[in-house]
């Protein structure tokens, strides 16, 4: 449940309206108490074995949600029936993965953010960093989606071909969590009608550049997910004080 507390956390902290989490029954008092704006969704009691979305919401999959073949069978099943372009991490992309012919799958104009172990499992071993940005051009152009290779300095990959290279962050996003973050940070502001290019560019350094303040606090080797969400204020502070600057 942590993922998913972190991940609807990060998506209330950066300016989602209505937050929905959607989890088994057991999650429900942890979600709860941990994110009380949140609103809880009842998705099973101890497996994710259906998921049901509303039509004007921005969905965010993959944090917390396991390999359980139910949890597997719905979220397919889902996919099959859903046309709206999504933000897929983690679990996910680990279902996906099972099959190449999942990929398919995967709505248009999506997001997908995938480590590198990640990277390979959906789409096969490069030998080097530049081969996997090059592979992911290919797969995004493919596919028409928006991969986010989640690295030392993250590249965010358009179905046009351009590739964006992050220079935010620091190794103190290199803790179990960060990616869960990150996905709030794409999904809320996905669902505040940034393009999902600009959600996507804005969401990785956002993240990066709360993380570098939350390590000038903590340090790197000290900070963690929870201390790289205290800061998310701060770095909106940051960026509407230079938006009154450019008036």
């Amino acid at each position: 449940m942590g993922a998913a507390v972190l991940a609807a956390r990060a998506a209330l902290k950066t300016g989602a309206g209505l937050t929905f989490a959607l989890a088994p029954k057991c999650g429900c008092d942890i979600l709860q108490i941990s994110n009380p704006e949140a609103m809880f969704i009842e998705g099973g009691t101890d497996v994710i074995d259906h998921i049901e979305v509303d039509e004007n919401a921005v969905c965010g999959i993959g944090p917390g949600l396991g390999t359980d073949p139910k949890t597997a069978k719905a979220f397919l099943a889902f996919l099959k029936e859903y046309s709206q372009p999504l933000i897929l991490d983690a679990d996910a992309l680990n279902i996906i993965s099972q099959d190449p012919k999942n990929i398919k799958l995967i709505p248009k104009e999506s997001i997908i953010t995938p480590h590198p172990k990640e990277f390979e499992r959906l789409f096969g071993p490069t030998g080097n960093s530049f081969r996997r940005v090059e592979l992911a051009i290919t797969k995004a152009r493919e596919h028409h989606i928006y991969i986010v290779l989640k690295d030392h300095r993250t590249q965010i990959i358009s179905p046009a071909g351009k590739v964006f290279y992050n220079i935010t962050g620091n190794s103190g996003l290199a803790k179990g969590g960060s990616g869960d973050i990150l996905t709030g940070i794409i999904a809320s502001f996905s669902a505040q009608n940034y393009t999902p290019e600009e959600a996507a560019v804005l969401g990785v350094w956002f993240h990066g550049r709360a993380a570098d303040s939350a390590s000038e606090k903590y340090s790197k080797e000290s900070m963690l997910p929870t201390d790289v969400i205290h800061e998310f204020g701060n770095v909106f502070e940051e960026l509407n004080s230079l938006a009154v600057k450019a008036l």
